[in-house]
């Protein structure tokens, strides 16, 4: 199967030092930019994270220290990637809730603002979860039928997540979903649009510490005012604006929490 697409997609996977998006680093990333036409291009380096590699990080990824020493710095290639990626859509595995929130901050710490508000997002694993419940692994050879070798490696995963995808399309393109009582929908369709609304869930920022309530308004997902909208919280409790700015939230975090602030600032 082809993907129909209108502009190009790009799925990408990244090997890092650790889990906490705020702290940990890139080590190594991997894109696979698929064109309308069908062209792909494959891309794959290593990147020196300028902090050291924990041993039960590199036990699972196999990239110690010594591997990216002689690696350039994501500073170092922030603009051309932020080229390669301009004007495409995203793809990925769970992507959504580790890949891109460390994604951004790779890129906000080099005052780039990686905009994701005017691309699809295609999450391969949010449409297996919510089809069939399983892991990566499991999923290609679900799929495809195929042993996943070198697991945890980018650009095996990465590949993979490209392949796992079109199966699914092949697979569930006539499959019905109940989004109401009564009312079924066919969302898994050959359209990165209608992947897009499928398998992301909206939120302020990217890491889900903000989301939207049933009115539409901003509101914490976390912590003593979770549920509350983030105008109130700042209107009643100014200084939990300092609060979030100096504790250890990610940067793009702070700066939707900015953006709110100065929103009410300017509209009272």
């Amino acid at each position: 199967m082809k993907l129909n697409l209108k502009r190009p997609i790009v799925f990408f996977d990244l090997e890092t030092t650790g889990t906490d998006i705020c702290k940990d680093r890139i080590v190594e990333i991997s894109v696979l930019k698929v064109m309308p036409d069908g062209e792909e291009i494959l891309k794959t380096r290593r990147v020196n994270p300028t902090i050291p590699i924990p041993l039960e990080s590199s036990l699972i990824h196999k990239i110690y220290d010594a591997d990216v020493q002689d690696c350039k710095t994501f500073k170092q290639i922030a603009r051309d990637m932020d080229q390669f990626l301009k004007g495409c859509d995203l793809g990925g595995y769970n992507l959504l809730r580790f890949d891109i929130p460390l994604l951004a901050e790779e890129f906000l710490r080099c005052d780039i603002d990686f905009d994701i508000d005017s691309r699809n997002v295609i999450d391969a694993c949010r449409i297996f979860h919510q089809m069939e419940q399983r892991t990566l692994s499991a999923a290609y050879m679900y799929y495809c039928d195929k042993k996943l070798e070198n697991a945890h490696s980018a650009e095996a995963d990465t590949v993979a997540t490209y392949h796992i995808l079109m199966a699914q399309l092949d697979r569930y393109q006539h499959t019905p979903v109940e989004v109401a009582e009564g009312v079924e929908e066919f969302p898994i369709q050959n359209d990165m649009e209608l992947l897009h609304k499928f398998t992301v869930q909206k939120t302020a920022d990217l890491s889900g510490r903000i989301v939207y309530n049933n009115a539409g308004q901003e509101v914490f997902n976390f912590g003593k005012h979770k549920n509350v909208p983030v105008e109130e919280v700042l209107q009643k409790e100014p200084g939990y604006y300092d609060w979030m700015m100096k504790s250890e939230f990610p940067l793009q975090t702070k700066k939707v929490l900015t953006r709110i602030r100065l929103r009410k600032v300017q509209l009272s």
